[in-house]
């Protein structure tokens, strides 16, 4: 297992999901509720895109979480193992979300 190549995809994943979310935070404030600048629908679109913005920003503080527990376990000696059985995990599986936690089997509730 080429555990310096995860560590860097991991790294560099971490850096990437926060400079996004440097950038998307302008589009997370609050929406001037003022009708003399902005008309209703504007205000509804701007209001709309502010809630997406706001979904994203969570969905990518929960990969952070998930990359910065895999960093943990590098940091232990125990990544590459399932967090439920303990049993290793296939490297393919790493390869295509080097942040997994759980094997295929605990992963879809028929383990564990």
């Amino acid at each position: 297992m080429d555990i310096a190549n995860y560590k860097a995809r991991l790294l560099r994943d971490k850096t990437n999901i926060e400079e996004m979310d440097e950038v998307s935070a302008e589009a997370r404030e609050t929406v001037t509720l003022d009708q003399q600048s902005v008309g209703r629908l504007s205000r509804m679109d701007a209001l709309q895109g502010q809630a997406m913005n706001n979904a994203i920003a969570v969905r990518r503080q929960k990969a952070l979480i998930r990359i910065d527990a895999a960093l943990a376990r590098l940091g232990e000696d125990e990544y590459g193992y399932c967090i439920s059985c303990g049993d290793e995990m296939d490297e393919k599986r790493l390869e295509l979300d080097p942040a997994v936690s759980q094997c295929t089997i605990c992963a879809s509730g028929n383990g564990g």
